[in-house]
């Protein structure tokens, strides 16, 4: 069987007017391939309920798995819980574990309408913990909810992860060389990918003060082909004079 698929829904004017750089996509995409759930795709999308309702409604029939970051707070803006219950066609009411949990977390008084609102999701949700600051997030059929703020978007992305059941874990295999220009194995690149058609080679060029070079990284989820590949690709390197090094270049 395939490895199940996932997508990422980023949502957030703020992400898309750059007042707010994204912070989730690498920890998110790295947590996936580790369980073999390989991120196939990412959108950044607006604060806008039409926008919300449709991407969620395309990408969950088009993926096996669907994650959204951001919108769940309880300002005006933090639509994504209601626009999610409208996608699936259910009610968006206050989740009795949810509300319970808050309502003993608040001094009286102190859990307010704005504050409710976050204890508010699709009817049938399943939480998803978050253990920095309560408010959970939650999953409903195959879309998993989760805050924007990465210290709570990570420790809501902890609890999920174990109970999501993914495939044969992706891994990677890596050379990089000083020196080397793209251009000079391009074509010899794509000869080994076409040969490989199974794995993702990727070529991606670097800057440092010992100098520039590139980095030639295959990912996938079978190991011998793998080493194989990655063996051809050292063999392009040292065709071209340089010695290839095992591993990415340090940052």
């Amino acid at each position: 069987m395939p490895n199940p698929t996932a997508c990422l829904l980023v949502i957030g004017n703020e992400v898309l007017s750059g007042r707010t750089q994204d912070a989730n996509i690498k920890v998110i995409a790295t947590g996936l391939g580790g369980i073999g759930m390989p991120l196939r795709e990412v959108r950044v999308i607006p604060d806008v309920a039409e926008t919300i309702v449709t991407v969620v409604n395309e990408c969950r029939a088009r993926f096996d798995h669907v994650f959204t970051t951001g919108g769940i707070g309880p300002t005006h803006d933090d639509i994504t819980s209601e626009c999610v219950a409208a996608a699936f066609g259910v009610p968006w009411e206050p989740h009795p574990e949810a509300w319970a949990r808050m309502d003993r977390h608040y001094q009286p008084g102190e859990f307010n309408a704005a504050r409710q609102r976050m204890a508010t999701m699709p009817r049938g949700a399943t939480l998803i913990d978050n253990p920095v600051s309560l408010a959970p997030g939650f999953t409903i059929g195959n879309v998993h909810v989760m805050a924007g703020v990465p210290r709570i978007m990570q420790a809501m992305f902890a609890n999920l992860l174990p109970t999501l059941q993914g495939g044969t874990p992706v891994q990677s295999r890596a050379v990089h060389a000083i020196g080397l220009l793209e251009g000079n194995i391009a074509e010899g690149l794509g000869a080994v990918q076409a040969r490989f058609p199974a794995l993702d080679l990727g070529s991606y060029p670097f800057y440092r003060q010992g100098g520039g070079g590139v980095a030639l990284v295959a990912k996938g989820t079978d190991a011998a082909a793998l080493e194989a590949c990655i063996a051809e690709v050292a063999a392009l390197v040292r065709a071209q004079g340089l010695v290839p090094v095992a591993g990415e270049p340090a940052a």
